[in-house]
């Protein structure tokens, strides 16, 4: 189960006394506040506070540049002029703070993004649940044969089944070994520190994370991403709908400009001006490597 009677009882206590604030509210996040979104088979995503609005970027943008925004007639056109022009500062005006729980090869990936603060589940001190995640027969599939990092073909049949066989055994069998080191049974046991080290890195854990919306915005282009790994990609969507309630302006300029835009370099650029030109322009003209050419095709081309 994605949350524990405890956490279940813990939320229910604090969505039952709501308390009034002269602090600026998003209404949207506001009715996210402590509703756990499932994601994976155990996962969760769910808002523990957030601080700040729309308006708060406005409000602290307004404050840097003083007179230079007030050919902005509205916040939208304000908060898309920041986006637009890279402004990052006023993004981080606004914190969230999410409860996450996710497996752990997923959370390796996730801490990549290191501007964040984390407190993560101790297995030092706590025992981790017998919660394993086991993808989707639809998500399970081969190595790509043109990406050392990504999936080819999804695997079917005999093969499919097999593969989440190896999987449930291997958890299962790991965490019976887990219990058997750490029971107690009238004597020590191993130590908690060391027993957790012979469990699978599919095996879920927890963390609080909080981060400024600048860089939430940044994980999410990456993560977000077609390109990205889909377990940590599911996570990354859970989130986007989450933004999307909290800062309505700032997530839909962040789609149209790092989302749904492209940056093209120097060299793609005047490529690109030659061809409005009526210049018929290949890759061995371009100045470009194949790679390049072929991104800057797939952008042009769509």
């Amino acid at each position: 189960m994605p949350l524990s009677p405890d956490q279940q009882a813990e939320i229910d206590a604090q969505r039952a006394q709501p308390r009034q604030t002269l602090r600026t509210v998003s209404e949207g996040l506001e009715a996210r506040l402590y509703t756990a979104t499932p994601v994976l088979d155990h996962g969760f995503v769910r808002v523990v506070d957030y601080m700040g609005d729309d308006a708060a970027i406005c409000q602290a943008a307004r404050v840097s540049y003083g007179r230079g925004t007030k050919s902005v007639s509205n916040d939208a056109g304000l908060i898309r002029y920041l986006m637009r022009h890279w402004h990052s500062t006023p993004f981080e005006m606004c914190e969230i703070k999410l409860h996450v729980k996710l497996p752990i090869f997923v959370a390796r990936q996730w801490i990549r993004h290191r501007t964040a603060n984390v407190n993560e589940y101790s297995a030092r001190y706590s025992i981790l649940d017998r919660e394993f995640y086991i993808p989707a027969s639809e998500h399970l599939a081969a190595q790509s044969t043109t990406n050392s990092q990504g999936r080819g073909e999804t695997l079917s049949g005999d093969e499919a089944a097999r593969v989440l066989d190896i999987l449930r055994e291997d958890a299962g069998r790991a965490y019976d070994h887990y219990e058997a080191m750490i029971s107690q049974d009238g004597q020590a046991g191993l130590a908690r520190e060391l027993a957790r080290m012979n469990l699978p890195a599919n095996i879920y854990t927890q963390w609080y994370w909080k981060t400024d919306l600048h860089n939430l915005l940044h994980f999410l282009r990456l993560r977000a991403d077609a390109h990205a790994q889909y377990e940590i990609r599911a996570y990354a969507d859970a989130i986007c709908d989450i933004v999307r309630d909290w800062v309505p302006a700032s997530y839909a300029a962040f789609e149209d400009y790092r989302m749904g835009g492209a940056t093209l370099s120097a060299t793609a650029l005047d490529c690109l001006r030659r061809m409005l030109k009526g210049e018929e322009v290949t890759q061995e003209n371009s100045g470009m490597s194949k790679g390049e050419w072929r991104e800057f095709v797939g952008v042009i081309e769509g």
